[in-house]
């Protein structure tokens, strides 16, 4: 998935020559903290917040007046997704204007449609099981995980690891394309993989990938 694939239709920039008053009815309208400036010509010039409006009296004045410093955080059409939440996770931006590659302004990703689109992502309706595998994280390899999945005729749908805090310990959650997760267990039982918890009940699965799901909103601190 590339960044230009996500681009909204309905969101729209505003003009250097413009006002503060004007961006912060549209920030309001869709509910973002941010909006892009560009001129008649598409021309990208920054990304220009709600509180750099209000700090910088910019309510009844033209944004070409602040344009020298604008930050100009963007990514280019062609980017995939990851970069995208890359640079909102390291900016913490609800909006990532979007550009081809002579610089011209092509249109906006907001975080609400990039949540939208990873949250079809882990809560997909494939079925199968979900397990949980607990290991040191100098011991995480995901070729041997993925070699004994493979190994018992069964298929990696998914992957998601997180570590709390300054822990040495790494949580696996691995999503299998089967109900039957008796075989793939004792395999890993076998290698002596610590195995916290394991879902194939289709209401429990959904249960988790929610929980997921709440903890990746909350890493992006919405």
């Amino acid at each position: 998935m590339q960044a230009k694939d996500l681009i909204s239709d309905m969101f729209p920039a505003v003009n250097i020559k413009d006002k503060g008053e004007k961006a912060l009815v549209r920030m309001d309208f869709f509910k973002v903290s941010h909006i892009p400036l560009i001129d008649d010509k598409n021309n990208y010039y920054g990304l220009i917040s709600e509180s750099e409006i209000y700090d910088f009296d910019l309510l009844n004045k033209s944004f070409s007046t602040y344009k020298s410093v604008l930050a100009r955080p963007y990514v280019y059409c062609e980017d995939h997704i990851y970069e995208v939440i890359g640079l909102v996770t390291k900016l913490n931006i609800s909006v990532v204007p979007v550009l081809n590659r002579k610089e011209k302004y092509k249109g906006s990703l907001c975080l609400y449609d990039i949540i939208k689109y990873i949250g079809t992502l882990i809560t997909s309706d494939n079925p199968g099981t979900i397990f949980i595998l607990e290991l040191s994280i100098h011991d995480y390899s995901l070729s041997q995980i993925a070699q004994i999945i493979e190994g018992n005729n069964a298929k990696i749908l998914s992957v998601y690891t997180s570590s709390p805090g300054d822990s040495t310990k790494l949580d696996v959650t691995v999503k299998i394309n089967t109900d039957d997760f008796s075989a793939v267990r004792q395999t890993f039982e076998r290698y002596d993989y610590k195995i916290k918890a394991a879902y194939s009940d289709s209401d429990k699965i959904n249960v988790l990938l929610e929980e997921r799901y709440e903890e990746f909103m909350n890493y992006l601190n919405i």
